[in-house]
């Protein structure tokens, strides 16, 4: 390992002194380096993890908590080489204040590119504007892909395989190029190393009324929201909208943020309940090691059209109907729980009055029906009235498998 990254490292820094060190050359650098010697074709992974076990003699190493671990296998003053193992890892949206290119030495990723427009700068923390998805890629073993500092490059990663390991030849700092904003579609872009900690103190003091069952807590965050300016007022909705939900107090809370803020706070709403949508299939991919349905779950995050959704699959499997392999996943994915049949975290409609054992066949078919555009039902849904079937729509609609029936 030593030998091969301090070739590489030094391949890299005699290219950018020929460029006067410039910044902007500095990420073709990176990655015509990788590519020419590709990490994934001439290091051995348990060779690597043996190598950095045993031998003291290794580059100081940071305190970096990104990563699962990071090792840093190169460095310099003016840049480093980082691995990065993601062992159920998936990045936030975000931007960086560095720049060069990272190489896929081992797993695969679902690797998003987004654009933000800004619309109103509240703090220089907390930006309102549109997240707006410009594509989305497969990354397999052996891919290259450069990094822009700054909000020329933001995008996200979901990890595939575990573990997966990601090779980054990056500079140490781009300056002019902060914050490293962090996403949040459709409307938010925040700042996660910025830190209040009068607004962490009052979270935390909240969570005390929640785990106590106190009945002001409704009420308190009511006034809270009266009084808080809109960058803090949105981060106690955040941390609130659960317990709010499950009081059934959160129409009501938002509706008075809604109100004290105006047209600024019109995008909140939606932010919020993608949130919801995305740490909720965050939370699915820790129980599921399959990688097929990671890839599914990676789809599923990151994908806000069908027919993107299904154009990927196909690029995966291209040997088989994508509507068919989504399907075959779904009944994979599908079981019973406390609530009845499921797939993924949608529930069989308790509406519907059919024997318990043919639920799980109906609702595959429902959601066949759905993704090829739902004008006349088959065979299997016969017995389901317009409104039944309504009701199954609603279900998904609801669900982390929504954008298989927009």
């Amino acid at each position: 390992m030593e030998s091969f990254f301090k070739e590489l490292g030094n391949t890299v820094l005699a290219r950018w002194k020929q460029e006067n060190f410039s910044l902007e050359k500095f990420p073709e650098i990176a990655r015509t380096a990788l590519d020419e010697r590709p990490p994934a074709e001439h290091v051995e992974l348990s060779a690597l993890i043996r190598e950095f076990l045993l031998n003291d003699e290794q580059p100081f190493q940071t305190q970096s908590g990104f990563g699962q671990p990071e090792i840093v296998a190169y460095d310099h003053p003016r840049f480093y080489i980082q691995l990065l193992f993601w062992m159920d890892g998936t990045t936030d949206i975000h931007q960086h204040e560095f720049s060069g290119a990272f190489h896929v030495m081992s797993g695969s990723s679902i690797h998003a590119h987004f654009d933000f427009q800004k619309k109103h700068g509240i703090t220089p923390h907390f930006q309102m504007g549109d997240v707006r998805m410009k594509k989305i890629e497969l990354l397999e073993t052996g891919s290259t892909v450069s990094i822009i500092s700054g909000n020329r490059c933001i995008h996200s990663l979901f990890h595939l395989d575990t573990p997966s390991v990601t090779v980054v030849v990056r500079t140490q700092n781009d300056p002019g190029t902060g914050p490293q904003f962090n996403y949040l579609p459709p409307h938010i872009a925040l700042d996660p190393v910025f830190s209040d900690l009068l607004t962490m103190r009052r979270k935390q003091l909240l969570d005390v009324l929640e785990q106590t069952e106190d009945p002001s807590y409704a009420e308190l965050v009511q006034e809270m929201i009266l009084t808080l300016d809109f960058e803090r007022g949105f981060y106690i909705l955040q941390h609130c909208m659960g317990h709010l939900a499950d009081l059934g107090e959160w129409e009501s809370v938002l509706a008075a943020f809604e109100k004290k803020h105006g047209v600024l706070a019109e995008g909140i709403a939606a932010t919020l309940e993608t949130c919801v949508h995305r740490d909720g299939i965050k939370g699915m991919r820790s129980t599921i090691a399959e990688p097929e349905h990671r890839f599914f779950l990676a789809l599923l995050m990151n994908v806000s059209a069908k027919a993107d959704l299904l154009a990927l699959v196909a690029q995966r499997f291209p040997d088989v109907e994508p509507v068919d392999t989504v399907l075959r996943w779904a009944e994979e994915l599908g079981g019973e729980s406390d609530y009845g049949i499921v797939i993924l975290d949608a529930c069989f409609p308790e509406t519907i009055d059919i024997p318990d054992e043919e639920q799980p066949d109906v609702f595959i078919a429902s959601l066949k029906y759905f993704m090829l555009g739902g004008k006349k039902p088959p065979a299997a849904l016969r017995a389901l009235s317009a409104d039944d079937l309504k009701d199954v729509r609603a279900a998904f609609a609801a669900s982390s498998l929504r954008v298989l029936v927009s």
